[in-house]
């Protein structure tokens, strides 16, 4: 059984983490300052320590650095609805284990308290069995359904259709598929069919002879020929032209093409892996993409999942781009703040895995410290945004406006941008708003705003 030590001055915070971590079968031990807290801590040996920061003999960071003396192994949560960013990164510094700002989501700290009990660090992706498969990483069961059929269809000849939203890792599928193939040591040659000037797609497909046309001056290999042997990624393949299309066709079922200008044919043994992000089956109803070629194309089909689908991936991912981008830029930032954590959370990531990756790309840039806070995320633009949009939509015009849902609309955006400049903390975000806890409580209940319940008030 897993001792923790609770350093807090408030008595009504020792009874509630009394209730949330006993339920979990934690042995837990109470101080009620930062003296008391030092005086067990010379006495006994804890598994984790979680303390507020702000109390009045010896503050949070005391008993952090009190903690680190007798044990530099025993991981140390900071929870305070006071403190700084300052402090927080000082926190961090000094080593603690993670810090969570007051109020918080019950759920959320009990994951973080059972992730610090276990020691799990960014390096937990060292582990790659488990989490990754080539460049993939998750381990969510939609991305372990994926892996499966990687492993399945890999060494097979078999045409592959991946379909799922731009930023779903469709490229990655692919790599992995030719990575795990016979063909594994032969060229991958990706064909970006939005990327290629309709002008040019056939002479970069097929290649051409020389003086087949204007400014063709010596013969050219294709695309095609480039890959022989290997694995052909059409990235994209619904923009295909019709023309292409039919050419494309026959090369699929003959695997010969000829060069523009010439009359041989060619041989080719190239595997075809597709990748779209828009429904091909709708494409072919509405006569925009063949229906012979889909079905050779589409033998098997693997649906790549949005980011807000398998959300359970999300941390993982973060560290996995956090430790990334913190290489590349020399800096040692080791983690994201609990609460950013949450706020990604809580993100519905139009963009899905890019996304993702340029948020904490873009983080580990902006920030100073080492570890990543809520303002260095810059995900509150796109609240500002729909405010500045709301405010836009005020201006009266001869159609007129709803003025009740323009109301409800301007009163929820404010309500989210005072939570996520209070870091959560309604009390705060009362007081900016100018009205009470009472009314904030009765606002959001009225609005709808789920996302923050369960959280201390």
């Amino acid at each position: 059984m897993n001792s923790i030590l609770v350093v807090d001055d408030e008595l009504s915070m020792r009874e509630f983490l009394e209730i949330v971590l006993s339920k979990e079968g934690y042995d837990v031990h109470f101080a009620a300052s930062g003296k008391e807290a030092c005086t067990l801590l010379d006495k006994e040996a804890f598994d984790l320590v979680i303390t507020d920061i702000r109390m009045e003999d010896i503050d949070g960071l005391g008993v952090l650095r009190k903690v680190k003396e007798v044990s530099t192994e025993t991981p140390v949560i900071m929870i305070s609805a006071f403190a700084t960013a300052e402090t927080a990164v000082e926190a961090m510094r000094d080593g603690a284990y993670d810090y969570i700002p007051k109020p918080f989501n019950v759920s959320d700290f009990k994951k973080i308290v059972e992730d610090a009990l276990q020691k799990e660090t960014i390096s937990k992706e060292e582990d790659e069995g488990e989490y990754h498969y080539g460049c993939l990483i998750g381990e969510s069961p939609q991305m372990k359904r994926i892996y499966d059929l990687i492993r399945r269809v890999a060494n097979t000849k078999t045409n592959i259709l991946i379909s799922g939203e731009s930023g779903t890792g469709k490229e990655l599928v692919a790599r992995a598929i030719h990575g795990q193939s016979p063909r594994k040591d032969q060229p991958f040659v990706v064909i970006n069919c939005a990327g290629i000037p309709e002008t040019l797609i056939e002479s970069e497909l097929f290649g051409y002879k020389k003086g087949a046309f204007t400014g063709a001056n010596a013969d050219k290999a294709g695309l095609f020929e480039a890959a022989d042997g290997g694995t052909v990624f059409f990235d994209e393949i619904g923009e295909l032209t019709p023309a292409i299309q039919v050419k494309l066709l026959r090369v699929i079922q003959e695997k010969s093409f000829t060069r523009i200008g010439e009359t041989e044919e060619r041989r080719v043994d190239v595997r075809f892996i597709s990748a779209t992000n828009v429904n091909l089956e709708e494409e072919v109803m509405t006569g925009n993409f063949r229906e012979d070629l889909f079905f050779r194309l589409n033998v098997i089909e693997i649906a790549m999942p949005p980011l807000r689908e398998r959300k359970g991936d999300l941390p993982l991912l973060a560290r996995h781009f956090l430790g990334t981008y913190s290489h590349d830029q020399g800096k040692d930032i080791k983690k994201l703040s609990a609460y950013a954590m949450d706020i990604l959370s809580q993100y519905p990531f139009p963009g899905n895995v890019r996304e993702l990756e340029n948020i904490i790309e873009r983080s580990v840039a902006l920030e100073a410290s080492n570890i990543v806070l809520p303002q260095s995320l810059s995900l509150s633009d796109f609240k500002k945004g729909r405010i500045r949009e709301n405010r836009r939509r005020t201006d009266l015009n001869d159609s007129g406006i709803k003025l009740d849902k323009l109301m409800v609309e301007l009163e929820r955006d404010y309500i989210i941008k005072a939570l996520d400049m209070a870091h959560g903390s309604k009390q705060r975000a009362a007081r900016l708003l100018g009205i009470t806890l009472r009314s904030l409580r009765y606002r959001m209940s009225k609005l709808g705003l789920e996302a923050f319940s369960g959280e201390l008030q």
